[in-house]
């Protein structure tokens, strides 16, 4: 056996692709799912929150899609926990086959004209199983693909997971400018809108045959073959990992916030304040989402070359930074220049969140690490991410001609880039596997680590 089973061979087999495949597959449903609800949020509003006044029920809409991020914490926990007594592949497994059911259901479920207060009631349920699903599912595939990779390329294979969510952003915006091109207006509100959502079936399938494929990850063959599984995670975590949770939630805040903005609220942004035509508004998205997904990988090959540190601390100052001419680029209603914007805040959104991604898994022991970097990023993302399209639809409704939405993300990064620029360590060299320490010289560890 190696002695560091988080750094196999640089060499690229047809397992290490399917890793890559049975991971991204999950993860690009998850944000598929997510992406659509954006953009048919005005359909979905009319469907079950029926209103005189279209900002009430889009901001319903909004307040629920909000929902599901309160649940976030409580899936993290859970499908945390098994991921580190139970094994990685266990946990994903089973977390794509909750998220593509809950889906499902919400593609035929009855409107409010049909049934009243329990079709809203049950959208509610749904999108907390959705949530509660997907506090296991991002940070599951980043431990999956961060431990099968090789060392000095793990920032490049943790990629898969932003660029996939990216992908799932653009193929979200393309369907529903598919679906708005063919049919009328009634008819998206009817029943178009439910189409992506029945999309998350076939999907599920294969993902999850995909998923129990897959042998588990080195490092957690090598705890289990040692008898080192942490019997209680949770515990493992508020003994020794309290300042890595820290962080990670630090980390999540700006990277969840700046993804929940490109992938939900832009749409929104373009349609309903802009008052852009939506086949173009969804255009605009489709293409400047497909950018932001090659920036990732390049994101993750610069931060194996120069570290984590630099890389995320310049995304979230350029967040901070840039946010509000990004919106303002977007806010002319130019379909060029709205790229532009979202390509602006795509370039530093992929930095933060490559880093992220990559940086979750290297900051937390492999004993308590699913649990550990789950429960920081949810956290993050209920707490100050969930709550962001429905705080930027507010701000544009009170001062609407203007980026205020933007205002939101620039606060957030303002207060959490400091706090990062304190306490962030160096993590590129640090060793993942049980018992490593570093996966360079220990001199040159230690200077990083120190920075």
């Amino acid at each position: 056996m190696s002695s560091h089973p988080s750094a196999p061979p640089d060499r690229t087999s047809f397992t290490d692709r399917r890793v890559l495949v049975a991971t991204g597959i999950g993860n690009f449903m998850e944000w598929f799912d997510f992406a659509v609800y954006g953009f048919f949020a005005v359909s979905i509003g009319r469907t079950f929150f029926p209103t005189d006044n279209p900002t009430t029920s889009l901001l319903s809409t909004l307040a629920v899609y909000g929902v599901a991020f309160l649940m976030r914490p409580a899936g993290g926990l859970f499908f945390g926990s098994i991921g580190d007594r139970l094994g990685r592949r266990k946990s994903l497994s089973l977390a794509v086959v909750m998220m593509g059911a809950a889906t499902a259901l919400i593609a035929v479920l009855p409107s409010y004209a049909t049934a009243g207060l329990v079709s809203p009631i049950l959208l509610v349920l749904l999108r907390a199983l959705q949530g509660f699903s997907a506090g296991g599912e991002w940070t599951g595939s980043s431990a999956f693909i961060v431990e099968n990779a090789p060392s000095n390329r793990r920032g490049l294979a943790a990629s898969i997971v932003p660029a996939t969510a990216a992908l799932a952003v653009a193929a979200g915006a393309g369907t529903a400018l598919l679906i708005n091109s063919l049919v009328s207006v009634d008819a998206v509100d009817s029943w178009g809108w439910r189409l992506p959502f029945l999309a998350a079936f076939p999907m599920t399938v294969v993902g999850l045959y995909m998923r129990l494929k897959l042998e588990e990850t080195p490092v957690f063959r090598e705890m289990k073959e040692s008898g080192t599984v942490e019997g209680s995670p949770l515990k493992g975590v508020a003994r020794r990992d309290l300042r890595s949770l820290g962080i990670a939630f630090a980390l999540a805040s700006i990277t969840v916030l700046g993804f929940y903005y490109l992938a939900t609220y832009v749409t929104t942004f373009l349609t309903v304040t802009v008052t852009m035509p939506r086949p173009d508004a969804l255009a605009v998205v489709a293409i400047g989402a497909l950018l932001y997904g090659l920036l990732c990988p390049l994101a993750g090959a610069v931060s194996d070359r120069i570290g984590r540190r630099p890389v995320s601390l310049t995304g979230g100052a350029g967040l901070a930074v840039f946010a509000v001419p990004a919106f303002l680029l977007m806010a002319t209603g130019q379909p060029v220049l709205a790229v532009l914007g979202i390509v602006l805040f795509g370039l530093f959104e992929a930095m933060h969140n490559v880093t992220t991604t990559v940086m979750l898994i290297e900051l937390f022991p492999p004993g308590t690490r699913a649990t550990g970097s789950a429960t920081g990023y949810n956290l993050g993302a209920a707490v100050i991410a969930g709550p962001g399209p429905l705080i930027a639809a507010a701000l544009a409704a009170a001062f609407p001609g203007t980026a205020s939405p933007a205002i939101y993300m620039v606060l957030v990064a303002v207060v959490a880039t400091p706090v990062l620029w304190r306490w962030l360590p160096e993590t590129r060299w640090k060793g993942i596997g049980l018992g490593d320490n570093t996966d360079a010289p220990r001199s040159r560890l230690t200077s990083e680590v120190s920075r």
